[in-house]
């Protein structure tokens, strides 16, 4: 039996504009994509039979649903393809998971890139990058980020992707306690919808370090659900209000997760002590690369 072990990390969005609304109901959107060492662990085991089994780490900092989930999902795409290739497709994979649900931390996308990327491997598919991508894009909006594993200046539903080089920073991410829903966001009318577009060129000449420190006031980005969740989730409210009082606080994705960047890691660790007892929170260093890339370039290398 063949058996890998792929940490699938979070993300946070450094800013996220809303341009327009799609025909098809999604909207266009800009943002920039920021990888965390910060990560979820999936082991894979394969079996001798055609059968997925998930199973949940019970030490795990969070519980997960196993109805429509993705890595279920994301298995069953790579299964069918395995299937008609005549090879044997079981698999057992256990999720330990750290990355807060409901918290625009793309955990649940990042699982279901990691599954995809594990099981090319472990099933011998030998997808292409592009065969990847695309079923990436079936899955969701985040998830061709992770399948691509590097920091990126995204466009259209977030799946149109630029690498982009950022500057190193350390991150106090905190969760409030509660869930926000996508799909309720998107629903209120007051959502910003027709923010001017950015051209990729303006972006690599800024000083993002310090327009996110909050010491450059223009050009001006900021995320355009930020307002809307504030007003809807006083708990996103007040975990703004808390963060504010150190660090210039920024919400990534839909919320409920509120960010601030620091320059080191002390700063950022002092910030972390004072947390409230009702939040859940943790520092993380952004990454370059995504830790499974890291790992299954050096597995293969073996």
């Amino acid at each position: 039996m063949k058996k890998i072990s792929l940490d699938a990390p979070a993300k946070i969005n450094l800013f996220l504009h809303i341009t327009d609304k799609r025909d098809d109901g999604y909207h266009n959107i800009q943002t920039i994509f920021q990888l965390l060492d910060y990560s979820d662990n999936l082991t894979f085991c394969s079996r001798n039979d055609n059968k997925i089994q998930l199973s949940i780490n019970p030490e795990s900092f969070f519980s997960v649903k196993k109805d429509n989930n993705l890595i279920l999902n994301a298995a069953e795409l790579l299964q069918k393809i395995s299937i008609m290739r005549g090879k044997s497709s079981g698999v057992d994979i256990n999720l330990s998971k750290k990355i807060p649900i409901g918290g625009g931390l793309g955990g649940g996308s990042s699982n279901a890139a990691t599954t995809i990327l594990g099981l090319n491997y472990l099933w011998n598919l030998n997808l292409s990058n592009e065969e990847l991508f695309s079923l990436g894009r079936k899955l969701g909006a985040d998830v061709p980020l992770f399948i691509k594993g590097e920091n990126c200046f995204a466009e259209g539903i977030g799946d149109k992707i630029t690498p982009l080089k950022l500057p190193k920073m350390y991150f106090v991410v905190l969760k409030p306690p509660i869930n926000v829903s996508t799909k309720d966001v998107f629903s209120q009318t007051e959502l910003t919808r027709n923010t001017q577009r950015i051209k990729m060129a303006a972006i690599l000449d800024l000083d993002l370090k310090n327009i996110l420190f909050g010491s450059i006031k223009k050009p001006k980005f900021v995320n355009d659900c930020e307002s809307v969740v504030r007003s809807l989730y006083e708990p996103v409210n007040d975990a703004f209000n808390w963060l504010n009082q150190y660090a210039k606080a920024r919400m990534t994705g839909t919320g409920s997760c509120v960010f601030a960047c620091f320059e080191n890691y002390d700063n950022a660790k002092d910030v972390l002590a004072r947390m409230p007892k009702y939040y859940t929170g943790f520092i993380a260093l952004g990454s370059e690369l995504s830790k499974t890339h890291i790992q299954l370039n050096k597995i293969k290398s073996e």
